[in-house]
């Protein structure tokens, strides 16, 4: 299934063939990077509901051809109404993961795109904001092929997702999954892509559509009012930043895992030179994940409340004692919690070298479930990672930014080349990043790299196990040894699966061609102009 990479002055890649097609016809006009991951963005809130929505957040990173390096986070805090005592009183230990209960923080993601057309715009981007949401209209409102990948999934929690406010009757009108070859049309959102295409985006928050997102979260339950949507405002943050033999790289600080994924890149440096597909080379990177997720477990909260500098862990010396206590030979035991996600990631890079490493998300697999009628916007429940121990790292607060597994990550080589990339996939995202880019490092071009079989740490999307979940293709003898050092190894019995992220990437050579590439385990592809 391995995809041949596209070639050409400007790129793009999506996990939908809808999403790339309208970033291309974008950068086909004449658009930058920017303006072709919003048309991106909207494009996929609408025809990728199962991943992600206008309703949920996202995080930006964006490279200029000069060398500087933007972060934009566009993540919602808990609703005024999201209290401890709150649920509490409800008799909950923990948040609900579908529901009202669960639509409890503030959607951040429309914001984003706001903010980031604002640099567009001061970078010389021109096209309007109608144009770039035209493709997601035209989708909205006249309908499309509901996609294989969203045909084939089966929720967690699925009799409370059901039960849902709205999630029938706009996802399963038959009280079960969509069929293949299904067709489906969101009118209710297609007029709220009106209203912003002609109001702005502030409109989402501050306008006539914030009104009536504010009005429906209110009938339904949600402790999100429509003072909390007034206040949003996504903000721009230094991103965090690592220096690796012959390139560095970046990644968002918290409240998302960003740390995380770059910690274990930093450790998988520090224990020597491997070779590609060797038991070091898979045996390092996850017990470098084992290491990274604990940091990440114990320091990665709401910015505002963290106590230290998170860059602290990417130092010289905290990641020499950190890769010092990995043995090389044995796996170290490991206790683990569990991370659901289901997420996008898109990248972009322009003619001119801008480029755009994205991601946007609901959390879980339609997020909370719930459909505000007047809007037709499914809300995220990216607030279920609050917990309702005050105690906790990340104990829920009004106003509080919950944990993040979002993590948009991009490298700059030392030869010239630069590198949009990212993987969905909760606690997996840090670690399939991994895994692309070392077999990029070492050796493997774009497409081979991401088709290459994956594993994932730990226990995520539900299942029970806390072992190391591969796909069918690794060769049996790397199997068999894993297994024998300690990593009890569980074959997914799939070649290709989703369980295992939707990866993409894009670079940018020195000699201006942009070759590009995304994951046959999604329903999209890159394309180039």
């Amino acid at each position: 299934m391995v995809d041949t990479p596209v070639f050409g002055s400007a790129a793009v890649a999506a996990p939908h063939h809808l999403a790339s097609e309208a970033g291309r016809a974008v950068l086909a006009e004449g658009g930058n990077a920017i303006e072709a991951m919003v048309a991106m963005a909207a494009t996929i809130a609408v025809v990728y509901p199962h991943m992600n929505g206008i309703g949920g957040d996202g995080f930006w990173l964006i490279h200029e051809p000069g060398g500087k390096m933007h972060g934009i986070e566009a993540c919602g805090p808990a609703g005024t109404l999201a209290t401890i005592e709150r649920y509490r009183a409800k008799d909950y230990d923990s948040i609900p993961a579908r529901g009202p209960e669960a639509a409890l923080t503030v959607a951040g993601a429309v914001e984003g795109w706001r903010l980031a057309l604002d640099l567009s715009r001061s970078r010389g981007g021109r096209l309007p904001l109608r144009e770039l949401l035209a493709d997601a209209l035209r989708h909205a409102r006249e309908g499309y092929a509901v996609s294989p990948s969203e045909c084939g999934n089966r929720p967690n929690e699925l009799e409370a997702l059901k039960a849902a406010p709205g999630f029938l009757k706009t996802f399963w009108p038959d009280d079960a999954p969509p069929k293949p070859g299904s067709h489906r049309k969101m009118e209710a959102l297609a007029e709220t892509l009106q209203q912003l295409a002609g109001a702005g985006l502030d409109d989402f928050y501050r306008g006539d559509v914030g009104r009536e997102i504010a009005a429906d979260l209110e009938r339904i339950g949600a402790p999100v009012t429509r003072a909390d949507l007034e206040r949003y405002h996504a903000r721009t943050v230094a991103p965090l930043t690592l220096a690796l033999p012959g390139l560095t790289v970046w990644n968002m600080p918290p409240p998302t895992q960003g740390l995380a994924a770059l910690v274990i890149l930093g450790l998988f440096e520090r224990l020597g030179r491997v070779e590609l597909d060797s038991f070091a080379h898979h045996h390092g990177l996850i017990e470098a994940t084992k290491r990274a997720l604990a940091i990440r477990d114990r320091h990665v909260t709401d910015p505002a409340y963290a106590t230290g500098d998170p860059a602290r862990f990417l130092g010289e010396a905290m990641l020499a004692r950190e890769a010092a206590e990995i043995d090389a030979r044995r796996a170290a035991p490991w206790p683990v919690k569990p991370g659901h996600g289901d997420t996008i990631w898109m990248g972009a890079i322009d003619g001119k070298g801008l480029a755009v490493s994205y991601i946007q998300s609901i959390y879980w697999e339609y997020g909370s479930g719930c459909v505000l009628p007047a809007t037709g916007i499914h809300w995220q429940n990216r607030g279920i990672s609050f917990s309702l121990d005050k105690a906790a790292a990340n104990p829920l607060m009004p106003g509080r930014k919950p944990f993040h597994t979002l993590n948009p990550a991009f490298a700059r080589f030392d030869d010239g080349r630069i590198l949009a990339y990212g993987a969905m996939g909760g606690d997996g995202q840090p670690q399939f990043q991994a895994q692309i880019l070392t077999r990029y490092r070492l050796g493997q071009n774009l497409a081979t790299a991401i088709d290459a079989p994956r594993w994932l740490f730990g226990r995520t999307w539900g299942s029970a196990s806390t072992g190391l979940k591969v796909e069918s293709r690794f060769d049996s003898a790397l199997l068999e040894r894993l297994d024998a050092a300690g990593h009890p190894v569980e074959e997914s019995g799939l070649a290709y699966s989703e369980g295992f992220g939707h990866a993409g990437m894009l670079v940018k050579h020195a000699n201006g061609r942009v070759e590009a590439a995304h994951d046959p385990r999604s329903d999209g592809d890159a394309k180039g102009i």
